[in-house]
């Protein structure tokens, strides 16, 4: 068993660093403060409730099932993060929002210090790191403090079930595939892990014995309930992020072909982005740096290498929007060769053309221009010195 919440704690904790990745961004936004929180406490939830864990913590305090109190504290609180989070989903006036996390607090606070009231004041001297709750089911306030975090948890996912089959009536989207996976959590966590545990410790109530749906049925289950809810809360928030760091990384290979056709023209030093940074930073850079050269490189652009260029390219089938776009790649491609000479480099009229690629929103426009520089043959002539402009004889 320890394998398994070790495992969707990891997953929780690893979400929870992504989430937290910008602190101070984090902190200031109270929503991304509250994912991060619910997400972390549910890491740290399963991390407590492994019997690996639990046995640690009695050694280490030298109290027998001391892990216990420490574990449904733990989830009363991670219940009370969730009920934090969706008040901040939803919205409200601020005030509203204040008023109702006070609430929730002071409602788990009191639960917390009650369960850790109820098991001071128990006698529990026999250690279970597996079965503490059907063991213990029918002693004096142990049974209560079972009975209290239970109802606890329980009713955050009432709430949260309630919530959100309502308000995913209302949105489409990200945020509807959001709600839907956190009511398919809920509903694995209600019925793997509450109705599981209640109707064990019901049974040992009753004389009878179901332990085998807490210890064996209940952590699995639950385990993939907390992961499919995080998944829920989260896809909203991280997938529009994720899809621009990918088309980001999509574009810096891309640019490959146009920035080496650029190192070798003379810009201002920019410090090189660490190995680190995220694809959007990294692209960030490298269209910057990209348009630099383009700006260094404007001196020697030749405008009848463009237009012999274009007119191949239209006379190879090429669309008008395709032939623009070859004829750029050839001209830059030519400039780029001169300019690695200039001495020798003269043109009788400097260019006025502006690429077209440099005003296109984003880095589409540079990657057209990529793509024509690595594949097609005018800019091969181009670059190669076959198509006749106006630089001098020599050449």
């Amino acid at each position: 068993m320890s394998l398994v919440v070790y495992a969707a704690a990891s997953v929780l904790g690893l979400s929870a660093v992504l989430l937290f990745s910008r602190p101070r961004a984090a902190l200031r936004n109270p929503l991304t403060a509250s994912t991060c929180a619910a997400v972390g406490l549910g890491a740290i939830c399963f991390f407590l409730s492994a019997p690996v864990t639990l046995k640690a913590v009695n050694d280490f305090t030298g109290i027998p099932n001391f892990g216990a109190p420490l574990t449904y504290s733990m989830i009363s609180a991670y219940s009370c993060s969730l009920i934090i989070l969706l008040i901040h989903w939803r919205g409200g006036s601020r005030a509203y929002r204040r008023s109702m996390v006070v609430r929730a607090v002071a409602t788990y606070g009191s639960l917390i210090v009650a369960i850790i009231t109820l098991f001071t004041v128990a006698d529990a001297r026999t250690e279970r790191l597996s079965d503490l709750d059907t063991y213990y089911a029918n002693t004096p306030y142990m049974r209560e403090m079972i009975a209290l975090y239970l109802l606890g948890h329980g009713t955050c996912l009432l709430v949260m079930g309630f919530l959100c089959v309502r308000w995913a009536r209302e949105v489409t989207g990200l945020l509807r595939t959001g709600l839907r996976l956190i009511i398919a959590g809920v509903v694995l966590d209600g019925i793997g892990f509450e109705v599981a545990k209640a109707v064990a410790v019901a049974a040992r109530w009753t004389g009878h014995d179901l332990d085998f749906l807490s210890t064996n049925v209940a952590p699995p289950v639950v385990s993939v309930g907390a992961l499919v809810t995080s998944l829920g809360f989260m896809i909203p928030r991280l997938l529009p992020s994720a899809v621009t760091h990918w088309r980001s990384l999509s574009d810096l290979r891309n640019l490959t072909p146009l920035w080496r056709e650029l190192q070798s023209v003379t810009t201002a030093p920019k410090p090189t982005p660490s190995w680190w940074q995220l694809p959007q930073a990294r692209l960030h850079w490298l269209e910057a740096s990209i348009h630099d050269a383009l700006l260094a490189l404007a001196p020697h652009f030749d405008d009848q290498v463009r237009q012999i260029s274009l007119d191949t390219a239209l006379g190879n089938g090429n669309s008008p929007h395709e032939a623009r776009v070859i004829a750029e790649a050839a001209m830059l491609a030519d400039a780029a060769r001169h300019a690695a000479v200039p001495k020798d480099h003269h043109i009788k009229e400097p260019s006025t053309y502006r690429l077209q690629a440099t005003a296109a929103p984003g880095a589409s426009g540079l990657v057209e221009l990529a793509q024509a520089l690595g594949q097609s043959p005018v800019v091969t002539a181009a670059r190669e010195g076959s198509v006749k402009a106006t630089h001098d004889p020599t050449h």
